[in-house]
């Protein structure tokens, strides 16, 4: 879908309606008709299609802001087991209520359950035809082996056909199956890692169904630039962005912790190594690289906006600004560091400004949706 075209059409008849009142004449948002004082820049959208556009506005207040030192890094796998669970039988796969990536298991608690009553082929109930019929054999075997009927060679050769049947059937019956199937049990209490299977899957005897890790805590090695080796001592966190999502994890949200600081680069690598402990998270995969921002010393009376407020044109960085309800004035800005979720404003904004933190791009689009300026108070 052409959803910048989509935009344009849409924030074009917007346009058309919110500045011309049923005569005919241009009024502005407040229903006032327009006098002199055209501002081309200006960008008329009424509160309405504002909200059903999913455009936000905040007003942008000084606060603390922390230095940041952008680089690369990895995320490790914090030392402990881990166990595979795979599917003891064939069959559908029902999953117990409640539980998902991250939840914590006890050793021996019931992960999955496995049923293939509703299969044409139900190997479960070929099972237990094999073992009755077996077992049947068995006793009357060993009946008729005291008498020196059945020799002793043909009793063992039947007895070994019953231990194996019990055993096929045990893995459907005595291993754990219920009335809803057999129960695939975790061979470790930990931590869910990563779940294979959904709800009504098929699989196959011994595929991997779930991860379970007993480390909840993950690690994130960032590699900072020699050049920041004095910044070493003032340290406090971190945050990161994987490259398969857009979300950025700030690790004071996550119990994260510094570990270690190094004190010299590595063996013919120009990079300090900083490590991070942090809380396991489902959606944060061990071995990845990820972008990182080492957070320093906080500053106070910084002004900042989130970075989804920026938007570029031309090598210049712009934000919107929300002059009255129904108006919005693009501002040329001058941007100093981010942290990955916003963004420090060197100049360009004041404090108390109402700014779009929210939809900056289908601003930008609707005041390219008409040829004239959308707002110029001029006839």
């Amino acid at each position: 879908m052409d959803y910048k075209s989509l935009f344009i059409g849409a924030f074009g008849i917007m346009l058309a309606a919110a500045c011309t009142d049923k005569d005919g004449a241009h009024a502005d948002a407040d229903g006032h008709a327009d006098g002199g004082g055209a501002n081309p820049s200006e960008i008329v959208i009424t509160p309405d299609r504002a909200k059903a556009a999913g455009i936000v506005t905040a007003v942008v207040e000084p606060g603390e802001f922390n230095g940041v030192i952008p680089c690369g890094g990895k995320i490790l796998a914090a030392s402990g087991s881990e166990a595979t669970v795979v599917a003891t039988v064939a069959g559908i796969v029902s999953l117990p209520r409640g539980l998902a990536e991250g939840s914590p298991v006890a050793k021996g608690a019931t992960v999955f359950t496995v049923s293939s009553r509703n299969l044409q082929d139900d190997p479960a109930r070929q099972a237990e035809i094999a073992y009755r019929a077996a077992k049947k054999e068995y006793d009357r075997a060993a009946k008729l082996v005291k008498d020196r009927i059945v020799t002793q060679k043909e009793y063992n050769a039947i007895k070994a056909d019953y231990e194996r049947a019990r055993i096929a059937y045990e893995a459907f019956d005595g291993g754990g199956a219920t009335g809803a199937g057999v129960a695939v049990k975790s061979p470790v209490g930990g931590y869910v890692k990563t779940c294979l299977v959904k709800e009504g899957d098929y699989v196959a005897v011994g595929q991997p169904m779930m991860t379970v890790t007993q480390a909840r805590s993950l690690y994130l090695r960032a590699n900072v630039p020699e050049r920041y080796y004095a910044q070493m001592g003032s340290v406090v966190s971190a945050k990161f962005k994987t490259a398969y999502g857009d979300s950025v994890y700030d690790l004071r949200q996550m119990n994260g912790q510094l570990v270690a600081t190094g004190k010299q680069t590595g063996d013919g690598s120009p990079y300090i190594p900083v490590t991070f402990r942090f809380d396991n998270r489902a959606d944060v995969m061990p071995g990845a690289f990820v972008e990182t921002y080492v957070l320093t010393g906080g500053r106070g009376d910084v002004l900042s906006v989130p970075v989804s407020a920026l938007t570029d044109e031309q090598g210049l960085s712009f934000v919107y600004v929300q002059t009255d309800p129904s108006c919005y004035e693009r501002r040329e800005v001058h941007t100093g560091r981010s942290d990955g979720s916003r963004v420090e404003i060197k100049s360009g904004l004041a404090a108390g400004e109402r700014v779009v933190v929210e939809g900056a791009v289908q601003v930008k689009l609707a005041s390219a949706s008409t040829a004239i300026p959308a707002h110029t108070h001029s006839h």
